[in-house]
């Protein structure tokens, strides 16, 4: 059976894939925004002490303060990276699986790949577990 054929293993794999992804990309553009954000508003502080009444000063400081919130509560980085592993993870086994190489040379190729699938998708979830309910014992 070729990979292009219905196959729910295979769409499993798209589906992940696809998942990871975009996922990956979303947390990677929430990530760079808040952080410029945090630069930019950060170096205007300055500037704005110079000549702006004390409260938008404060106002802008706090708004730093709560960008890192965000990035503290949301992890967009710690996600982004994860995500982005997983999705490289499963590219690396997709291209093996459409080669028949490495693990994939055998007759038994399909369940190898389902079950390899799942292994990486399993250890992301147990990682990401690990890292919410780490944040959930400090707060």
């Amino acid at each position: 059976m070729r990979a292009e054929q219905i196959d729910p293993i295979w769409d499993r794999l798209i589906d992940q894939l696809n998942w990871y992804s975009a996922k990956g990309t979303t947390a990677q553009r929430a990530y760079k925004r808040v952080k410029l954000g945090q630069i930019v508003v950060g170096a205007v502080v300055p500037v704005v002490a110079l000549s702006a009444p004390a409260v938008v000063t404060a106002v802008l400081a706090a708004a730093v303060v709560v960008a890192e919130g965000a990035q503290q509560l949301f992890q967009w980085q710690t996600n982004w990276v994860s995500y982005r592993a997983t999705a490289e993870a499963l590219k690396h086994e997709q291209f093996l699986y459409l080669a028949e190489a490495g693990p994939y040379r055998n007759a038994d190729r399909r369940a190898v790949l389902a079950e390899r699938i799942e292994n990486l998708v399993s250890r992301e979830n147990v990682g990401w577990i690990d890292v919410n309910a780490e944040k959930s014992e400090s707060d």
